[in-house]
């Protein structure tokens, strides 16, 4: 499969108030107000632990017949350890999650021992798990003045 280009924008509103677009669709991202926003939308980075564990249930209902798994239910809880003082310019401490930790649910028919087996694959299939656990090149192409 060839190399895909993935698009977003995000503009800035009022306040702390960003509208991300990508493709046809449109959310609204904010921070909590103990942050400085008005907590009409999820930060950044509860976004990001919302992408993992929502890649990681794509990549279950993708492949759970390869695996001879019928999936009743899945569901993935996330949960991140994030020095809010980084961001603050309060301390020198990491900016980014320190730790991400999640749960896998699955109701299905098959055995503990295939559980496993499907999990370490959508662990090692994941592309949002990748990009988070590899560092990822990050380019900042220019800079336009308007």
């Amino acid at each position: 499969m060839p190399v895909e280009t993935f698009k977003a924008t995000a503009h800035l509103q009022d306040g702390m108030v960003v509208k991300a677009k990508s493709r046809h669709f449109e959310i609204t991202i904010d921070e909590p107000r103990s942050l400085g926003g008005t907590d009409t939308g999820m930060n950044p980075v509860e976004l990001i632990l919302c992408a993992l564990g929502a890649c990681q249930s794509i990549v279950a209902r993708a492949y759970a017949t390869k695996f001879n798994i019928e999936l009743e239910q899945f569901w993935v809880e996330v949960e991140g350890e994030l020095d809010t003082d980084g961001f603050m310019n309060k301390s020198d401490v990491r900016r980014g999650y320190s730790e991400i930790r999640y749960d896998i649910h699955v109701k299905s028919n098959a055995s503990y021992e295939q559980l496993e087996e499907f999990v370490a694959f959508i662990e090692r299939t994941c592309p949002v798990g990748d990009t988070i656990h590899d560092p990822v090149k990050l380019v900042l192409n220019k800079i336009i003045a308007e």
